[in-house]
């Protein structure tokens, strides 16, 4: 088989010397080269989620309810979200990651949807490696697999109410996330109290 230069899909066996972890029976190595597109590896992932949550702040201070105030205008307001944004970042992610969790669990047929998404990108990722995949006359390259897999399962999505989902989850976590930077008093509260106390 040609190989082919550009392709975002790697068939090559991982390396046995390289060991990054386990996930079930299989090393991350080897898991990387399974399906997954170069640039969204399995340790990838694990390097990005371990970053997140070395940063992450106390849940109890996050959501400590002594540490919640009305903001007194409106630059005070801007001012908290700016900065509580920059301070809980990881925690607001950790937050909408939990938000989609729950919307995928709590729809069952959402969870069909997905699977029948990772199937067909699956399968048809097998036949290109089997030899090339052409559809109207044009060989199918990673992103286009990813396309073709995403038109196969779109009737699925649609009828699980995938649009209504990303609505709710997009909808529920500004609500939350913009309802704590709000209203979630700053770190070293005195200092900027006084900013706020001096006369414009």
């Amino acid at each position: 088989m040609d190989s082919k230069a550009g392709d975002l899909f790697s068939a090559e066996p991982a390396d046995a010397a390289g060991s990054g972890g386990v996930v079930g029976n299989l090393p991350l190595k080897e898991l990387d080269g399974l399906w997954l597109p170069k640039g969204l590896s399995a340790s990838v992932a694990k390097e990005w989620f371990d970053r997140r949550r070395a940063t992450i702040r106390p849940w109890a201070g996050f959501v400590d309810h002594r540490k919640f105030t009305k903001p007194r205008n409106f630059g005070e307001l801007c001012q908290r979200v700016v900065r509580n944004f920059d301070t809980y970042n990881s925690n607001y992610t950790f937050i909408f990651l939990g938000l989609i969790l729950y919307c995928i669990i709590s729809s069952p047929m959402l969870l069909i949807a997905l699977a029948v998404f990772v199937g067909a990108f699956y399968i048809i990722h097998l036949k290109s490696l089997e030899s090339k995949l052409v559809v109207f006359g044009k060989e199918v390259t990673g992103p286009h697999q990813l396309g073709l897999a995403g038109a196969v399962s779109f009737p699925v999505f649609w009828l699980a109410g995938a649009g209504a989902a990303v609505f709710w989850v997009l909808g529920a976590t500004m609500f939350v996330i913009g309802s704590h930077a709000a209203f979630r008093e700053l770190e070293g509260g005195s200092e900027m109290e006084e900013l706020f106390m001096e006369p414009v």
